[in-house]
């Protein structure tokens, strides 16, 4: 990526069209805006609407797409000019703090600072058609959540149509108003450092504005939504190990592992470290605890999550295997589609393949017979994913079931967005017969 620091002149605006015109294929979009801004100096404010701007964007680029092609029938836009009309057309309809006159001269000065002078005009006229047509695109975009729900709500028709025939119609359009609307912060304490009540203290000390968070898989004061702060990462709460930034949903497989002090206990798939670190706190420091991860780059993530968490004692390696009988307690976390946290994870809508998911799940079920075999007798084996495919979660359980005659079905549950207001989940606990 050329240099967003020349680029941009602190415009979040201009680091906002870098991002996205110049992104590498094989990256996230997550990454990549994170590396931009952290070679800015953005104040608060702006550094929000940088991240809104490209979140936006591609969270709503068919729709985006959509406009475009309707003013413009049969013309193709190079890449970057495309880029300076979604920007600007997101402005005009998805955002309500930006004046649509604003949004418009913003954009047509970009393209003129970014090379596309001679097409300024056609930006202006473009951006100004529907500036005076508001009201009746809003109205048309409305239809067209019905007629296409895919392209309005920019996902992939193929997961649209399969949404629909398992949950029906306004089910499945309330998952893609979900997955659009920008995701919440939640930190979850860590008790190995501190509690709520000095935690939250210090957060009123660094102008963090903070609500409770209550399911009821959540002990009480341990997770906790993030109102209004500053950049996380420059709280001394944060440096300190003080809390780890983790939503809910993800502590429902830590609940049903139901580690104790003393447990042995193994997660098989431990990075980046938000349930391993729960665990943690589950065990008290007694016991045995240990994180796998086959990634030398993700494991270096874990190990730098656990120092700053303060967690000792903690054998973190990159083995796949070890003695059969060796653990009270295995957690699986398995690589999944990860179609439940697609809202934060924005760009995975346009990755996502049908076949990715049969894939996955011979995966998904190679990991649960490897652990399997390190389960002791009477033993839990607690199985998770972050996706919203039965193929994945209850196909993967009855198949590894209809081969491990030894292991039986506790309990199972899949968290959906849309019901439970959180992102989704599946879980599913195993116990080794004695």
């Amino acid at each position: 990526m050329r240099s967003l620091k020349v680029l941009s002149s602190q415009n979040p605006r201009e680091i906002a069209a870098d991002v996205l015109t110049h992104r590498p294929p094989a990256e996230y979009i997550e990454d990549i805006l994170e590396r931009a801004l952290a070679s800015e100096t953005l104040n608060s404010k702006d550094r929000g609407l940088c991240q809104e701007l490209v979140y936006g964007v591609v969270r709503n680029e068919s729709a985006l797409d959509w406009l475009i092609a309707r003013k413009t029938p049969g013309r193709n836009q190079k890449p970057a000019l495309r880029t300076l009309l979604r920007l600007g057309l997101y402005q005009i309809f998805w955002t309500d703090r930006i004046p649509g006159h604003a949004a418009v001269n913003e954009t047509v000065e970009l393209a003129k600072r970014r090379g596309f002078g001679p097409q300024a005009g056609f930006v202006n006229a473009v951006l100004r058609g529907y500036l005076r047509e508001r009201d009746a695109t809003k109205g048309a975009l409305d239809v067209l959540k019905s007629a296409e729900p895919w392209t309005a709500f920019s996902h992939p028709e193929w997961l649209v149509r399969r949404w629909t025939e398992r949950w029906g119609a306004e089910q499945t359009l309330r998952l893609l108003e979900w997955n659009n609307t920008p995701p919440e912060v939640f930190a979850r304490v860590n008790t190995l450092k501190t509690d709520a009540g000095k935690l939250l203290e210090q957060w009123r000390q660094e102008d963090v504005e903070y609500d409770f968070s209550r399911t009821d898989w959540l002990d009480e004061n341990l997770v906790f939504r993030l109102k209004r702060h500053p950049a996380l990462h420059r709280l001394p709460s944060f440096q300190q190990g003080f809390f780890y930034v983790q939503d809910p949903s993800t502590l429902l497989a830590v609940r049903h592992l139901d580690a104790r002090p003393g447990h042995s206990v193994l997660d098989m798939c431990a990075a980046p470290g938000g349930k391993f670190t729960a665990i943690a706190q589950q065990l008290q420091g007694q016991g045995q605890l240990v994180g796998r991860e086959l990634n030398h780059q993700r494991l270096n993530i874990l190990s730098e999550n656990c120092t700053r968490l303060g967690i000792q004692n903690a054998e973190l390696d990159l083995a796949a295997d070890a003695k059969t009988d060796s653990f009270d307690r295995i957690l699986i976390d398995a690589p999944c589609s990860n179609t439940g946290v697609m809202r934060r994870r924005v760009e995975l809508r346009w990755r996502i393949r049908p076949e990715e998911i049969e894939r996955l799940c011979s995966g998904q079920l190679e990991l649960l017979a490897a652990g399997a075999a390190m389960v002791k007798p009477g033993g839990i084996l607690v199985y998770s994913t972050c996706s919203l495919e039965p193929e994945e979660n209850g196909s993967v359980v009855a198949r590894f079931l209809s081969t491990h005659p030894e292991f039986r079905l506790d309990h199972e549950r899949t968290l959906l967005p849309f019901i439970d207001g959180t992102d989704g989940a599946f879980v599913a606990r195993l116990i080794r017969t004695p």
